[in-house]
């Protein structure tokens, strides 16, 4: 399971009742920020999640609605000495723009060793835990050199309590280990194995995230059946013509990969506020059902159901 807490909803610039561009990702004991718009500390407060473990941050670009939160939020972390190190990933257009504004401005004149990790990463798996991984992707936007990620969770097989009854196996570290696919020994001296205990294999919890971007039809690939989807929505079909413009999408747009992908809920973002939240659901249900335009401090649980 995946929880997404949504900081920041609104496109460019921020509006009374949206800040820039931010969504935290949390799994278990991890926790990802993704983007950090201008204000993503004050957001992080207000949404009561808090800074503790927030120290791995995922930048889709380096645009500065996208990245200008950054100086506040880790000045305010080497402050409160909130944690010993952060690590920033993204591209190497983009960690060019936060080293300026990380090192030149926040940073300048610091003693010691920096707090600041930058890692540069390209498409591919660039971070694995036990129970899930990242994969970044290329998305296109206005010669960013822009990236989407995607958090998979690894398949499981599901343990069956019925069955560990049958054989009177005692609640404690030896369902556990049952659990994590080892062979245990019973008090009583019988063995058991995990295939006793557990079901058939079932597929984790997908979860996709794109930035900006203008296509969608090289996204397919990357976003074919995931659990959930979250993908900018700046402008209504009305206005294509500045969609294309300044290269981003219409709510049809991402509503139409989100049905031809077969995801099964979408996440609207990056609102333009020229347009009312209405006419945005609207237009994006019109063509693919299970839409949620997303508000600020709105709080989901990503689960994959079977059918």
């Amino acid at each position: 399971m995946f929880e997404l807490v949504f900081l920041g909803t609104s496109a460019s610039a921020p509006s009374v009742h949206r800040g820039l561009s931010s969504l935290l990702i949390k799994h278990e004991e991890f926790r990802f920020l993704v983007d950090c718009g201008e204000g993503t500390q004050r957001q992080i407060l207000r949404a009561g999640v808090g800074f503790k473990r927030l120290n791995q941050i995922l930048l889709t670009h380096g645009h500065l609605d996208h990245i200008l939160g950054l100086g506040g939020l880790i000045s305010t972390f080497l402050r409160w000495d909130v944690m010993e190190e952060i690590e920033i990933y993204g591209t190497r257009h983009t960690l060019d723009r936060v080293h300026d504004l990380i090192f030149g401005v926040v940073l300048r004149g610091y003693h010691g060793k920096p707090p600041v990790i930058m890692h540069e990463i390209t498409p591919g798996v660039f971070w694995e835990a036990e129970r899930f991984s990242i994969t970044a992707f290329p998305v296109d936007h206005r010669g960013s050199n822009s990236l989407g990620y995607k958090f998979s969770e690894s398949s499981r097989r599901p343990f069956l309590p019925e069955k560990a009854e049958a054989l009177n196996i005692p609640p404690g570290p030896w369902r556990r280990d049952l659990v994590n696919g080892e062979r245990i020994t019973l008090p009583d001296g019988r063995i058991i194995e995990p295939d006793q205990v557990l079901g058939e294999s079932r597929p984790g919890t997908s979860l996709v995230v794109v930035g900006d971007t203008g296509r969608v039809d090289n996204l397919l690939p990357y976003v074919q059946g995931v659990d959930a989807l979250v993908i900018e929505s700046t402008y209504t079909q009305e206005e294509a013509d500045l969609a294309e413009r300044f290269d981003h999408l219409t709510a049809s747009q991402a509503a139409t990969l989100a049905k031809e992908a077969g995801v099964r809920q979408l996440f609207l973002n990056h609102l333009s506020r020229r347009y009312r939240e209405r006419d945005v659901l609207d237009e994006a249900q019109a063509i693919f059902p299970v839409v949620h335009v997303a508000r600020d401090f709105d709080h989901f649980q990503i689960k994959h159901d079977e059918d």
